[in-house]
């Protein structure tokens, strides 16, 4: 009698708990095979979330351990409570530094800029509640302001009010809450926050979006800021993307106003190159970009988070470039340095009125707001003879002082002074301590709105100051009723740079 094997061998049945004998094929065999595959899924899909949360985790660590800080505001009085960065109006001051210290020392030594450093760049981006419409405000950094009263939040330091200096310095002295300030004085608006970038950002970026697209009339080759470009269009990055931003020399007369078109040119390229290249809706993309720029940024409080900038990443990734407008503060020579600016007044006043009103800057302004005119009083109570009144020529027209002079003789102001002066796009009233009166009913022969009439110190009496506006007839032309006229290019506009040599 043969004896089989205890043991299972091959084609032999094997016993599994619970099911009893299990052949190959029976419905038995399939409910017992299949925890098995259920186990090894479930494994597989927790390895991966596992994964995923880590590669998730790690990138969140690796971008808030980027993130600088700095305090939003240097002691500046505040009325307006945070906002809802997914869907509340933004304005956000972008600033570059030219500090010389660290990693930026090969663009010069610490006694050219060291510490905070001075804002090379300064932008207001004002992102509209329905992301409809974007404004980028350039401040020149020549232009003369008042910076008022700040404490450095890092050294406690506290630094006095200074009148008529270069809007640079506010950061350079007392840090960055003290430029963010210094332009809300400036603007009568409430900056929600601020980010301020070094030369390396600018080289950075340039190298992970693969270059930008720029234009010049004629070839460049400025040895001092080292750019070298053919006329026509080239593609920068790195350091030729970081000369083209920071070049004074090579573009339009070589001063801050011609630098600031070729950076408005340059950051609508970049614009159009996202916008094509899809990159703000790759979340690999934003990656790169987000690690790039948070090493060499710093930012407010209220926007150091990872969440934060991704919520103002999506807000920005459907904005059309058309509807991105680059502005630049309407200035003139300042009277006491040509080679620095002052506002351009009524202009100035009337674009800060218009952007705190609306984003939308092709909205007219409502009819309250409207330049209102009032007559002279019947019965002022000086006399007019006796006023000193100077006519300054701003025209561009040589004849027009003495034209404009007869119009104020003719109105009873006869104690005429006239002087040739600089060029200016719209005419002003400016009036001394204790001239308000007078220059009030000088502005009413002209029909000059109040928001033209302004003290200024070391005026004696009144001035007018006649601007190319008043070229010709008894008054003014009537101001543009739309501020959107200060546009000077958009995103979707491709701009070729004017140089210094064409």
């Amino acid at each position: 009698m043969r004896h089989e094997s205890s043991a299972p061998g091959k084609g032999t049945p094997e016993p599994y708990p619970g099911y009893g004998t299990l052949v190959e094929g029976s419905s038995n065999y399939r409910r017992a095979r299949r925890p098995r595959w259920l186990k090894i899924t479930g494994i597989t899909a927790a390895v991966l979330l596992v994964g995923v949360i880590a590669f998730g985790g790690y990138w969140l660590w690796r971008l808030q351990s980027n993130i600088s800080t700095s305090a939003l505001g240097a002691g500046g009085v505040r009325t307006e409570g945070p906002v809802n960065d997914s869907k509340d109006r933004l304005q956000i001051l972008v600033l570059g530094s030219d500090t010389r210290s660290g990693k930026n020392g090969q663009y010069g030594s610490t006694a050219d800029s060291s510490g905070y450093g001075q804002s090379d760049v300064m932008m207001l981006l004002d992102i509209s509640a329905d992301n409809n419409h974007v404004n980028v405000v350039s401040f020149p950094r020549d232009l003369l302001v008042d910076v008022p009263a700040c404490k450095d939040s890092a050294t406690n330091e506290q630094h006095a009010a200074r009148s008529g200096v270069m809007i640079n310095s506010a950061m350079a002295e007392a840090g960055i809450g003290c430029a963010v300030d210094t332009v809300n004085k400036l603007t009568g608006m409430e900056i929600d926050h601020f980010m301020m970038a070094d030369f390396n950002a600018v080289k950075e970026l340039s190298n992970t979006v693969g270059g930008v697209d720029v234009c010049v009339d004629t070839a460049v080759n400025d040895p001092d800021s080292g750019l070298k470009l053919p006329k026509g269009t080239s593609q920068v990055q790195g350091e030729q993307a970081l000369a083209f931003l920071r070049t004074r020399h090579a573009f339009a007369n070589g001063g801050d106003l011609g630098r600031i078109k070729a950076q408005q040119s340059f950051l609508a390229s970049l614009t159009r190159k996202l916008k094509a290249d899809g990159t703000l809706s790759d979340p690999q993309k934003v990656l790169s970009i987000a690690d790039t720029m948070t090493k060499n940024l710093t930012v407010d409080d209220g926007l150091a988070s990872v969440p934060t900038m991704l919520t103002l990443a999506n807000r920005l990734k459907n904005i059309d470039p058309a509807k991105v407008n680059f502005i630049t503060t309407p200035t003139v020579p300042a009277p006491s340095d040509p080679n620095r600016l002052t506002l351009d007044e009524p202009a100035a006043d009337n674009l800060f009125a218009a952007l705190r009103r609306s984003p939308d800057l092709s909205q007219p302004a409502p009819a309250s707001a409207a330049p209102e005119t009032s007559s002279a009083p019947a019965a002022p109570a000086y006399n007019k003879a006796l006023q000193p009144i100077t006519v300054a020529n701003g025209t561009n027209v040589a004849s027009r002082g003495a034209e404009i002079g007869t119009i104020l003789s003719d109105a009873g102001f006869t104690k005429l002074s006239r002087i040739p002066a600089q060029p200016r796009q719209q005419t002003m009233v400016y009036f001394g301590a204790g001239f308000e009166d007078v220059a009030a009913d000088v502005a009413a022969v002209f029909g000059l709105p109040a928001s033209s009439v302004q003290q200024v110190p070391g005026v004696q009496g009144v001035q007018l100051y006649a601007g190319e506006d008043f070229a010709t007839g008894s008054k003014p032309a009537a101001p543009p009723s739309q501020a959107g006229g200060a546009v000077s290019q958009t995103g979707s506009d491709t701009t070729c740079q004017a140089t210094a040599g064409g």
